[in-house]
């Protein structure tokens, strides 16, 4: 679903570069979280997935029909912004071009935030925001969601929700997911797939590889970190 051959990338087009001959290839079906220290590159590779960005060198394809994305900003938090979920969902529909508004209740369902349709978007605890815009996300039916850091601000309650969410999105609907993610413990206890990427460098491991190359724990002691 999504390739990168000697794929590079410069703010300024010159060394040097913030993502330097990444080659990856994700398969659709998989979970694939994106880890590493700040300012190795993450988000930037996402940007480039998503074609905010253009590469300076090298290529990157990506090969699905819709794409479901979160990004690390709730522009919706502001407790005096006078929207219901229902009119924020309804607008992000009319904007896909998506006729059929039964799907709003659908992606809220399985996100299980069916009940909050005529609340406001800033009555929201962080937790519930969160869900609200994976439901967003989720509009549309896309192949592929890609989320940028899911639980940054939210409680441990919340936070194990949501990836329940995502575990059930992938391993019961097939859905390709790519997570930027700094909870280590999430990424190995859900991936199939994870990227560890260091100083602009990437390469692909499996999460036990993961655990116990990097994180000095078992992939159980990861599920309960």
């Amino acid at each position: 679903m999504i390739t990168a051959e000697n794929l590079s990338f410069s703010y300024t087009d010159a060394p040097p570069f913030v993502l330097d001959r990444i080659n990856l290839e994700i398969r659709a079906g998989e979970y694939v979280s994106v880890v590493g220290d700040n300012g190795c590159g993450k988000s930037t590779l996402v940007r480039l997935i998503l074609k905010f960005l253009k590469p300076t060198c090298g290529s990157i394809a990506l090969k699905a029909k819709r794409v479901g994305y979160l990004s690390q900003k709730n522009d919706f938090s502001n407790a005096q912004f006078p929207i219901t979920v229902f009119e924020m969902m309804n607008s992000y529909r009319r904007l896909l071009k998506v006729k059929d508004k039964t799907v709003i209740g659908s992606s809220l369902g399985q996100v299980g935030m069916a009940e909050f349709g005529s609340a406001l978007m800033g009555s929201l605890s962080g937790g519930q925001s969160q869900k609200i815009l994976i439901a967003r996300a989720l509009l549309g039916n896309p192949d592929l969601l890609v989320l940028d850091e899911p639980s940054t601000g939210i409680d441990a309650g919340s936070q194990r929700e949501i990836y329940k969410i995502l575990k059930k999105l992938n391993q019961g609907q097939g859905m390709t997911i790519l997570s930027v993610e700094h909870n280590l413990g999430a990424a190995v206890s859900n991936s199939t797939q994870i990227y560890h990427m260091v100083g602009g460098h990437g390469h692909l491991c499996s999460p036990a590889q993961y655990a116990e190359e990097y994180l000095n724990f078992s992939g159980k002691d990861a599920a309960d970190a």
